[in-house]
């Protein structure tokens, strides 16, 4: 893709070097859309940018060029928009998470890559967007990382063993009863034991059997749980364990948590909604 960025709207307002404008960028996974206005709502300019290192400096350089710029709403600040989102904050812009407008908001306004631009940065300007964005690294991120390896290798896990028991519901009786009542254990052991070389029904269902079985058994080794390193934990929880009243929680609710506020303390909510976690 081109590094050259391309406006996508004329311009609606002038620029005044001394005014507040806020930042507004819808993003995507090769062009961000980004929009200016003013601190009384005005539009300035909508522009697309290329997401790369280049990308972000022309699109800070760009919105700096019409005033003063200390705040940015951007949509999809755990994804599309995490490195957008790692750049301005390194920027020292204060990004705020910007939900996708509602249904009927587009209906009134339309939908446009750009309209959906000047919609974040209206609701920042406005209240509706609160949530300070994540700053998606740290150990907050690599806990969450490791959790989503985890939680991979314990659903294909799931699966492979499903599979295998769900063979033995149509395979020849004698096989059948051989293998019942077996743990999971020894049913995988039994059947990479018995998996045959000869052709036949029995000897299908058992070769399907060893198929699902190999994999369970080599998963095991590829996912140990690292998220549950205590240093990293430790680190990573430190908001949550300064917290009045706090009195610890179990290992997959603290990363659960952890998670949650993302190394930022403000998204800390004092409410008791953290009791559905604990």
């Amino acid at each position: 893709m081109s590094g050259m960025t391309q406006s996508t709207r004329p311009r609606h307002h002038s620029a005044d070097p001394s005014e507040d404008v806020l930042l507004g960028v819808d993003t995507h996974k090769d062009v961000h859309v980004a929009a200016v206005i003013t601190a009384t709502g005005a539009m300035l300019d909508t522009r697309s940018f290329p997401t790369t290192r280049e990308g972000y400096r022309q699109l800070l350089a760009w919105a700096r060029a019409f005033g003063s710029l200390r705040r940015a709403g951007v949509e999809c600040t755990g994804s599309y928009g995490a490195a957008l989102t790692r750049y301005l904050q390194s920027e020292n812009i204060a990004v705020t998470e910007a939900n996708q407008p509602d249904k009927a908001t587009r209906r009134r306004r339309g939908k446009t890559d750009a309209i959906d631009a000047a919609s974040a940065a209206q609701a920042v300007l406005s209240g509706r967007a609160t949530a300070t964005a994540k700053t998606t690294d740290g150990p907050v991120e690599t806990i969450r990382m490791f959790k989503m390896a985890k939680s991979s290798a314990v659903k294909s896990r799931s699966q492979a063993i499903n599979q295998l028991k769900a063979v033995l519901v149509s395979a020849d009786t004698a096989l059948r009863e051989s293998m019942t009542g077996l743990s999971n254990p020894k049913l995988i052991r039994r059947s990479l034991r018995d998996h045959p070389g000869s052709c036949g029904t029995s000897h299908a269902a058992a070769a399907c059997q060893a198929d699902p079985a190999s994999h369970r058994r080599d998963q095991r080794p590829h996912h140990p749980d690292h998220s549950g390193d205590p240093g990293l934990c430790t680190e990573a929880a430190g908001p949550l364990r300064r917290r009045p009243g706090y009195r610890g929680c179990a290992a997959d609710s603290g990363r659960r948590q952890s998670g949650a506020h993302g190394q930022c303390r403000r998204r800390l909510n004092p409410d008791p909604v953290w009791a559905v976690e604990l």
